[in-house]
C-alpha cells in the first residue's frame, strides 16, 4: 500500500500492518495509507487483521505535526477519530493484534476493533492526555466509555493510569493475551473463525448494536472539530 502500511490478502483475510520503523505514529501519511488499505479490504469483503510492528501497535499522533499546529495538526486529529469511527462501523470483522504499546490515539484505535489480542510483556496501554496537560477530547471519551469497565474508564481517562497486558483484559482494553511469538497465529486463527459469519448479518448487527455509540461518537467528533475551528 505504501511505505508505512502493508497489505496482504490471503483466503478472505486482509492483514494490514503498521510499520514506520519507530513507534508507528499516526501521521497524516500513515492515516491516509491505512484508510487506503481499509478501502481495499472493504472492496474485497475481507475480514481484517490490523497489527503493528514488534513491541508497538501505535504511540498515537505525530507529536511533530501536533506541535506545529495549524491545518495539518487539525486535519490529523480529525482523521484519527474518523478512523476510529470507521473501524467501529466497518462492515467486516476487525481483529486487532496488538504487539506491544498502545498509547493515546493508538489505544483509541485498539478500543475500536471487534476482537483485540495483545502480546504479553512489559507494555503500556494508556490514554496519557491528562498526564501531559491535554483535556481529553470528547471523541476519545466516547470511545473509551463504550469498551472499558466503569472503574477502569474513570482511572484511564481521569488519572491517565497505565495498564499492562496483565490487567488489560479485565479492564476492557483487550479480549485475550498471548505470548508474542503466538500473536500472528492467534490473530489469524481468530480471523478464520470469523470467515464463517454471514457478512451482511454481521454488518447489520454491528450497526444496530453500536448505534448509540456511533451516534454519540459522530456528535463528539463534530463538536471537537467545531470547538477548535469556531
Amino acid at each position: 500500500m505504501g511505505t508505512l502500511v502493508s497489505y496482504a490478502l490471503d483466503g478472505g483475510i486482509a492483514t494490514i500492518g503498521l510499520d514506520d520503523g519507530k513507534v508507528n505514529v499516526l501521521s497524516p501519511s500513515l492515516l491516509a495509507e491505512l484508510n487506503a488499505a481499509l478501502d481495499e479490504a472493504e472492496g474485497e469483503r475481507a475480514v481484517v487483521v490490523l497489527t503493528g510492528r514488534e513491541g508497538v501497535f501505535s504511540a498515537g499522533f505525530d507529536l511533530g505535526v501536533l506541535r506545529a499546529g495549524g491545518p495539518d495538526a487539525l486535519g490529523m486529529i480529525h482523521a484519527g477519530f474518523e478512523l476510529a469511527l470507521r473501524l467501529l462501523s466497518f462492515p467486516a470483522p476487525v481483529v486487532i493484534a496488538c504487539p506491544g504499546h498502545a498509547i493515546a490515539m493508538g489505544v483509541f484505535l485498539l478500543l475500536s476493533g471487534d476482537y483485540r489480542i495483545g502480546a504479553a510483556g512489559p507494555y503500556r496501554l494508556m490514554a496519557n492526555e491528562v498526564a501531559i496537560g491535554l483535556p481529553m477530547p470528547q471523541a476519545a471519551v466516547e470511545i473509551m466509555r463504550q469498551r472499558l469497565t466503569p472503574a477502569c474508564f474513570n482511572r484511564a481517562l481521569l488519572l491517565a493510569e497505565q495498564f499492562s497486558p496483565d490487567n488489560a483484559v479485565e479492564a476492557g482494553f483487550l479480549d485475550r493475551v498471548v505470548e508474542p511469538a503466538e500473536l500472528p497465529g492467534a490473530a489469524r486463527s481468530t480471523a478464520e473463525t470469523m470467515l464463517g459469519l454471514n457478512l451482511d448479518a454481521h454488518a447489520a448487527s454491528k450497526l444496530r448494536a453500536r448505534e448509540p455509540v456511533l451516534r454519540a461518537l459522530r456528535a463528539a467528533i463534530d463538536a471537537d472539530y467545531a470547538a477548535v475551528t469556531s
